[in-house]
């Protein structure tokens, strides 16, 4: 008859706690080394994907080097490879995010709104109280859609 050994309680929750730990450092490790920005604009199911597979390689090779009589056995060196392949799709797809889904600033056009003060001029007597009237010019770009029209009102003094 066969024996079947059960892992203990506690070296289940030592393994939960690694899976735990090895996610932090997988997704730490990828936005130092790949840049956040990357991170940032990649699909969330690429990142919950490769993550969480990286982080449950690190905890399989890890039961595979105690489950062993020796710590590198062929299940050890197993999930090692399925990381770095793992760790490889991080790279490759924070590379494609670089190569396509970065914006370059450089092509956006400029939205900035640009607005002069100039006076009129006009004669004395036509104005309120013998003075010019000071206006507020927009140019022709607005800031993110705004109305051109809240910068080109005019004030007496």
């Amino acid at each position: 008859m066969k024996v079947h050994h059960r892992p203990m309680p506690i070296l289940r929750l030592a393994y939960a706690t690694q899976f735990l730990i090895a996610l932090i450092a997988v997704f730490t490790l990828w936005s130092q080394v790949g840049g956040q920005s990357h991170l940032d604009l990649m699909p969330w199911y690429l990142k919950l994907g490769l993550g969480v597979g990286a982080a449950f390689a690190v905890v399989k090779a890890t039961a595979a080097a105690v489950a062993g009589s020796h710590s590198w056995n062929a299940g050890t060196l197993k999930w090692f490879g399925i990381l770095l392949l793992l760790l490889t799709g991080c790279g490759l797809a924070s590379y494609y995010c670089h190569m396509y889904l970065e914006t370059d600033e450089q092509d956006q056009p400029d939205n900035s709104t640009v607005s002069e003060m100039y006076q009129h001029k006009t004669p004395a007597a036509k104005t309120a109280g013998g003075t010019r009237a000071i206006q507020a010019r927009s140019g022709s770009r607005n800031l993110a859609g705004l109305p051109a029209a809240w910068a080109t009102h005019s004030a007496a003094m």
